[in-house]
């Protein structure tokens, strides 16, 4: 699982040649922490088709005021730099693998 920031954020997702899941999250989320395990999970199993980032909207607040992230949780799919999908709130984990075996 990368860590990104406001500084990476272009470098680590925009300019990835292969697709990026990037988690918007804050320590005080507890729908955030109820899916941490699911996203773990899933940047092993499905880490030859896509990167899983996680963002601290706490401590990077310019990237998400960029994509109007508005409640968090907030799971973006990034590919070839643009938001390819979006998800917010928790999902159980057989909706949130779903979720990305379709967009990705």
């Amino acid at each position: 699982m990368k860590h990104v920031s406001d500084s990476s954020f272009e470098e680590d997702v925009l300019k990835s040649t292969s697709p990026v899941l990037v988690d918007f999250w804050a320590e005080w989320c507890g729908p955030c922490r109820q899916i941490a395990p699911a996203l773990e999970e899933l940047d092993q199993t499905m880490s030859d088709k896509v990167t899983v980032a996680k963002i601290n909207i706490d401590e990077n607040p310019n990237t998400p005021n960029k994509y109007g992230v508005r409640g968090i949780p907030t799971l973006m799919v990034f590919k070839d730099g643009q938001v390819a999908a979006t998800k917010i709130g928790a999902l159980p984990k057989s909706k949130l693998l779903e979720w990305v075996e379709s967009v990705v």
